[in-house]
């Protein structure tokens, strides 16, 4: 498969600017590998689809406010940072993109919030646009960490809108949203409720939890034609001893095991072993997932509809058939589905 595979007849006004009022009653389109077919629902009609005892496996990953601006010391220049993952805790290292990034060097001083309460020193420059900075702070680990997320911002992707609301430090978040870490949302997750989690609970349908922190790289452009040739920015996942049980008694008993979304797709196929279970792992991981693969954990998944190009695209094609997902796309955009990450979703059994 090539790049030029993947676009599709795309325009900005598919995306969706806001969620839905009600996160489980976005729009819902099921496609089903046996035969061809393709439903319109909406998403609290998924437990429709499935029994007691299958399994939906999600990721509990918690988006933080990774977004922080500031000034330059001197000059006064604003600055933004995108803040992507803490390298010392001691030391107090960030690795973090800058923009602009042409105005920052090696040994500036950026400073944060009002009366410059926090500053932070740029001590590399690991890519073109990449920093690692040391932050200067004067109090315990927890008043830093307490001062920088209260500065920072929700990640809210630009091209979903300019401006960040505060409907976003909910709505870009997942209701069961727990370990701290991710600097994009799972977005696939985002439809499910209280009430849906619920009704699931009553049904008998059973729940894991893996985690795999989402970085800025799951959004990075592919510029090579030949997908072999693309190299995936590296994420860490976690996947604990009870979620690999859980997982592995559902393919036992033959149960249908429902990856709600690529991220937790990813990681699964990370963790399964030669034998096709799951194995208890954590580290970091750099899978890229396109057609022909070989899926060997989940039976169905959730996911929204995807942008032209994007990896999560091609994932999505690989599991669902390329011309099948492709064809899904085209009906979508005719029945007025909304795309990206406050869009619509799209079920494949």
């Amino acid at each position: 498969m090539k790049l030029s595979q993947y676009g599709y007849d795309f325009s900005a006004e598919m995306l969706a600017k806001y969620p839905a009022d009600n996160r489980d009653e976005s729009r819902l389109m099921v496609l089903n590998r046996k035969d061809g077919t393709i439903e319109h629902r909406l998403f609290k009609d998924i437990l429709d689809y499935f029994d007691e005892k299958d399994l939906f496996v999600f990721n509990d990953t918690k988006v933080f406010p990774a977004r922080l601006y500031g000034n330059k010391e001197k000059t006064g220049a604003e600055i933004e940072i995108f803040l992507l993952r803490e390298l010392n805790r001691e030391l107090r290292l960030w690795d973090v993109l800058v923009d602009p990034a042409r105005k920052i060097r090696i040994g500036n001083k950026l400073y944060f919030g009002e009366d410059d309460i926090l500053g932070a020193e740029v001590i590399d420059n690991t890519t073109s646009r990449g920093r690692t900075l040391r932050f200067l702070y004067d109090g315990s680990y927890e008043e830093f960490k307490e001062t920088l997320y209260r500065m920072g911002e929700t990640p809210l992707p630009r091209w979903v809108r300019e401006k960040v609301e505060d409907l976003d430090a909910e709505r870009y978040q997942t209701i069961y949203a727990d370990k701290e870490g991710a600097v994009a949302a799972p977005t696939a997750g985002l439809h499910f409720s209280k009430h849906l989690l619920k009704r699931m609970e009553i049904r008998g349908i059973d729940r894991a939890f893996v985690t795999l922190h989402v970085g800025l790289g799951n959004f990075r452009t592919v510029d090579v034609e030949d997908l072999s040739k693309h190299k995936m920015d590296s994420e860490q996942f976690f996947v604990t001893a009870e979620a690999a049980q859980t997982v592995n008694a559902a393919k036992e008993r033959g149960s249908k095991v429902v990856s709600i979304g690529t991220t937790v797709m990813r990681t699964l196929e990370t963790a399964v072993s030669t034998r096709g279970m799951i194995n208890q792992m954590e580290g970091w991981t750099n899978k890229f997932i396109f057609h022909p693969y070989d899926f060997t954990v989940a039976d169905a998944m959730v996911t929204n509809f995807q942008l032209p190009y994007s990896t999560q695209l091609m994932m999505v094609a690989a599991f669902g058939g390329y011309d099948l997902v492709m064809n899904a796309y085209k009906i979508a955009k005719e029945e007025g589905y909304r795309f990206g990450t406050y869009g619509d979703a799209m079920l494949i059994l």
